[in-house]
């Protein structure tokens, strides 16, 4: 037996996304799969046992206060942000950056990025924004090239104005985690050895403690969690512990959690797998032969797979698309170091990581955040991520039993956790539907599609957009945002 269907598939990922440059966000989710499956081959051949929620959470709250005589509002003066190196004129919200400390003993502090709304931000909600990876940063993507208010133009040192910011309908914080990504650090070496999903969901939850005494007027805010990709892994687990916290801790610190929002996200390993795959094949990126073989010989269960399954798997070929938006242009590098997109899609740019990576090197820019000068980098590797269960289906449960509306959006062109991937996690959630699955729209045209299930659960597609929704389809993902603040599905107007 040999169990390296998983692995080799992967690893074609990993090749696939090399090709061009934006790819490497997915490309770190493709290269940690990979050695998160060779670790579990190595160690026994079994596979980590399913923890119940809330998962991750510690026995005692750990808040690493600062002293009662500390002035916090001397800390959120300081970390008030001027103006960004390169800014457009007419900036009309206000910015923060700067660290909250998580663990004082160890010195580890979480970077954060803070945007107000345009317009009356007293009576809009607070929004946290995390990026997956593990170990992508939500300042370099969230930030600068999905959902955030600027985008870093060719230049490499000037900045754009994002018309479809999601500061423009809640006030947004974009956090570098967990410690080690992005500015983010620990003064303590030993702590990136026991870096995982659960640190990943204490530190987040201790720095929204002491972020809200940073920033008081915000407490007892409506207060929502988003992300994308193994943000499937980051945002459930926080929101358990925060509601977990929340009952442990009726006296003390309470956070208004209203509900949380994950694009494209990665649940479940068994389901990603048949999904992806399946994917391809609907697409006709496959062949009917091909399906047909990997169909009769595999799982989708690393610790099943076989040969015959292995053969089946290397007769794939995607040919070098972009396979986490197969119908998108990829970034292409010249040998005297340009870089052009292929062909041209409206409103996306491929290449946008080289120069949100220069950008946020500039030292002025480093200063202006705030952060220590470093040699900053858009995703981690964590060699030895811990305690990542293969499947998020025990926490979705867990906190639809706890009424919080859980809304999961996915880009439809997406191949590596597509739209069928989710549909078949969904479905094993095993809940009634309330509202049948129907469109919904953009402007003049269909912006996806929506159905609503007991509980609150909503699941939506976002039309025309990959792995990155909020990258491809800005308007739409603005829209999806806007109904799930509301509570609301989104809407659907019949054109002529």
């Amino acid at each position: 037996m040999r169990n390296t269907a998983g692995a080799l598939h992967l690893l074609l990922l990993v090749l696939a996304a090399a090709l061009h440059v934006h790819a490497s966000q997915e490309a770190h989710l493709a290269k940690f799969l990979v050695s998160r499956r060779n670790r579990r081959r190595i160690s026994s051949g079994s596979v980590p046992s399913v923890q119940a929620p809330p998962f991750g959470i510690a026995g005692s709250l750990r808040t690493d206060q600062y002293s009662a005589g500390f002035d916090h509002s001397a800390l959120k003066a300081a970390d008030k942000i001027a103006a960004l190196p390169g800014q457009p004129e007419g900036v009309d919200f206000a910015q923060y950056g700067g660290y909250v400390t998580v663990n004082a003993s160890n010195g580890r502090a979480l970077f954060y990025y803070f945007v107000e709304a345009p317009g009356d931000a007293a009576a809009k909600p607070l929004l946290l924004w995390l990026n997956g990876g593990p170990g992508c940063s939500s300042l370099g993507y969230g930030a600068l090239q999905e959902l955030g208010p600027f985008r870093v133009n060719r230049d490499n040192k000037t900045l754009s104005r994002n018309n479809h910011a999601w500061n423009n309908a809640a006030n947004v914080i974009f956090l570098e985690s967990p410690a080690g990504v992005g500015f983010s650090y620990s003064n303590t070496s030993s702590d990136h050895n026991n870096t995982g999903d659960p640190m990943a969901a204490q530190d987040a939850y201790v720095f929204l403690v002491n972020w809200l005494e940073r920033f008081p007027e915000y407490k007892g805010r409506a207060f929502y969690i988003a992300g994308e990709s193994y943000a499937g892994h980051y945002v459930p687990q926080l929101a358990a512990t925060i509601l977990a916290h929340n009952s442990k801790n009726s006296s003390g610190a309470m956070i208004n959690l209203k509900g949380i929002l994950v694009g494209n996200p990665w649940l479940d390993d068994v389901k990603k797998n048949r999904g992806q795959y399946e994917y391809m094949w609907n697409h006709s990126v496959m062949s009917d032969e091909v399906w047909a073989d990997i169909v009769g010989h595999c799982t989708f269960d690393d610790s099943a797979d076989d040969d015959r399954c292995y053969a089946a798997i290397t007769k794939f070929r995607s040919g070098g698309i972009d396979e986490y938006n197969i119908y998108a242009p990829v970034c292409i590098t010249d040998r005297n170091g340009t870089y052009y997109s292929s062909s041209q899609l409206p409103g996306y740019d491929p290449c946008s990581d080289v120069p949100t990576l220069a950008y946020l090197n500039l030292p002025a820019v480093q200063r202006a955040l705030h952060a220590r000068e470093t040699k900053w980098i858009d995703c981690t590797i964590f060699e030895d991520f811990k305690d990542s269960p293969e499947t998020m289906l025990p926490t979705l449960k867990w906190l639809i039993d706890h009424r919080l509306p859980v809304w999961l959006f996915s880009g439809d062109f997406d191949s590596v956790i597509p739209l069928t991937s989710t549909r078949y996690t969904v479905r094993d959630l095993n809940l009634s539907i309330t509202e049948p699955w129907r469109p919904w729209t953009a402007g003049h045209e269909v912006g996806g599609y929506v159905q609503q299930y007991a509980g609150g659960f909503t699941f939506a597609s976002v039309r025309g957009a990959g792995h990155t929704v909020l990258s491809f389809q800005p308007e739409r993902a603005l829209i999806l945002l806007q109904s799930f603040l509301k509570g609301i599905l989104p809407p659907y107007k019949k054109t002529a």
